[in-house]
């Protein structure tokens, strides 16, 4: 399905640019302010917002780059088990030293890196080492005693008093970090501790984009995030606090309403925020509701993402990377809104290729099915050549660049070439040409194929686009897409008997 613009990024950024300053002049000295989500690439904020810049909120630190530095937190146990970032398929760990990457080429200065709950592990030992060896500086904060109920034990010498101060001079210190769980909380309160033993006068706020605060409880958007989250078990609540101290309706997920009464009284002791905030609502910062401009846009991509997270949990379990509860729970949500699986329109189109009539009698098995942004499908399937991954792209990019669909895009010499290194060279049991190999195909017959030319410069009009497989795709092939900025799905199906899926 193909939606036009839902949500004013530019009226976003402005009115968030000047709440955040707002909340700065409260606190003359320092604000610590916790930044939850993804700093870069949020795609699931553009997918259920559409007009939603990614990267906005870096663009909107860039603005601010005068008065703001990150500290950077990173929970030791996400280092230990090496943990993966789901969209960019890489350890915890590398995607910080990436963020670090990206946040410098944006001239945004890093404070530290705090690896937070830090116990000797190993694996987390060896990250500090890489940092201070790359000129970055690091610290570690143990577990702290009575975190997050017991007041008096956190707020001591051997509670925060045992971490590691951070040195900030900057108005603006903004603390986030990779995934949920990170520590970014704990570390904001330890150096609000710290400056209060230092008669600095700091302050807390929170960056968190879902859920919207001023949207209904059981807003498709606000139920995204829920069916997003569903491996942690969040659930958006009515912020009861909000409610008794302002007789207004406002939502929050329920991690924040349980532990606003202990957090309310650490900030008491080591800030004046007592008469600042009543309620976790009055603690969040964060506009994204009023850059909304057409809800029912916003409604129906909500859905789209729904029963996009359906099929991410569901091929998740069958891969043993997921409970069942998480896949229950998303189910739920999709009967809350009347979803099925096939309202994603290139589920059907997908499955009707796998299930068409086979070539030389042999079974199709996997298909492939892509919405273009003018509404029309494209779809594929596997051959002896390459994979249904491969054929759909190549058909996809046929299409928009007008290209018949009797001509071939590849050189069948290089596809040969290719197939034989992987035979009879690497030992390959699988010799179809997968995404990646295909693409590096695509360019070098680009060089001599004026079609192929054509097509390959056409490949980035597929970003955005909407995709499914019917079966579980490769890691290799589901980070190609994501490089593609295509928007994918799989049923939870093996494409084949093999147990490993390269």
């Amino acid at each position: 399905m193909v939606l036009g613009p839902g949500f004013d990024n530019n009226k976003y950024l402005e009115e968030q640019t000047q709440e955040i300053l707002k909340r700065v002049e409260i606190f003359h000295q320092k604000l610590y302010l916790e930044f939850g989500g993804k700093l870069f690439f949020d795609y699931h904020a553009a997918r259920v917002l559409p007009g939603y810049d990614p990267n906005a909120k870096v663009k909107l630190l860039h603005k601010l780059k005068d008065q703001a530095e990150i500290i950077l937190c990173i929970y030791a146990g996400d280092i230990e088990r090496r943990k993966i970032r789901a969209d960019f398929g890489i350890t915890y760990e590398m995607d910080a030293l990436k963020l670090i990457d990206n946040l410098r080429s944006w001239d945004l200065d890093i404070a530290g890196v705090v690896i937070t709950r830090y116990n000797d592990q190993p694996a987390a030992r060896m990250f500090k080492n890489t940092l201070e060896l790359r000129n970055i500086k690091a610290y570690v904060h143990r577990p702290t005693p009575g975190y997050p109920t017991d007041v008096n034990a956190i707020l001591s010498e051997e509670g925060f008093g045992t971490n590691a101060y951070i040195e900030t001079t900057k108005p603006l210190v903004i603390v986030t970090g990779p995934g949920p769980g990170s520590g970014k909380l704990a570390t904001c309160l330890s150096q609000l501790y710290h400056d209060s033993q230092r008669k600095i006068q700091s302050g807390y706020a929170k960056f968190e984009t879902f859920p919207i605060w001023n949207l209904p409880l059981k807003h498709p958007v606000n139920v995204a995030y829920e069916a997003a989250t569903a491996d942690l078990k969040d659930l958006n609540v009515i912020d009861p606090f909000h409610l008794e101290a302002y007789g207004e309706t406002s939502v929050n997920y329920n991690r924040d309403v349980e532990i606003f009464p202990v957090l309310k009284r650490i900030l008491e002791r080591v800030s004046s925020m007592e008469s600042i905030y009543k309620s976790p609502t009055d603690m969040g910062v964060n506009r994204a509701g009023f850059g909304i401009i057409d809800d029912e846009m916003v409604r129906e991509a909500s859905k789209q993402e729904i029963i996009r997270r359906y099929f991410w949990y569901k091929s998740e379990y069958a891969k043993g990377l997921e409970d069942k509860d998480s896949s229950s729970r998303v189910e739920l949500l999709m009967e809350d809104f009347k979803l099925v699986p096939e309202n994603r329109r290139v589920v059907l189109a997908a499955r009707e290729v796998m299930n068409g009539k086979p070539k030389n009698g042999k079974d199709n098995k996997c298909g492939a099915a892509i919405e273009l942004h003018n509404g029309e499908i494209a779809t594929g399937k596997r051959s002896v050549l390459m994979n249904a991954t491969s054929s759909v792209i190549l058909n996809a990019i046929k299409t928009v660049s007008g290209i018949p669909d009797n001509i071939h895009l590849l050189s069948p010499n290089i596809i040969e070439s290719i197939q034989n290194l992987k035979r009879e060279i690497l030992n390959e049991k699988n010799i179809r040409l997968s995404l990646e190999e295909t693409l590096i195909s695509l360019g070098i017959s680009a060089t001599t194929n004026p079609t192929a030319q054509l097509a390959l410069s056409n490949l980035k009009k597929l970003s955005g686009c909407e995709m499914h497989v019917t079966h579980i795709l490769s890691s290799t092939d589901d980070l190609a897409l994501r490089k593609l900025g295509i928007n994918v799905t799989c049923d939870p199906n093996f494409p084949s008997a093999d147990l490993y899926i390269g």
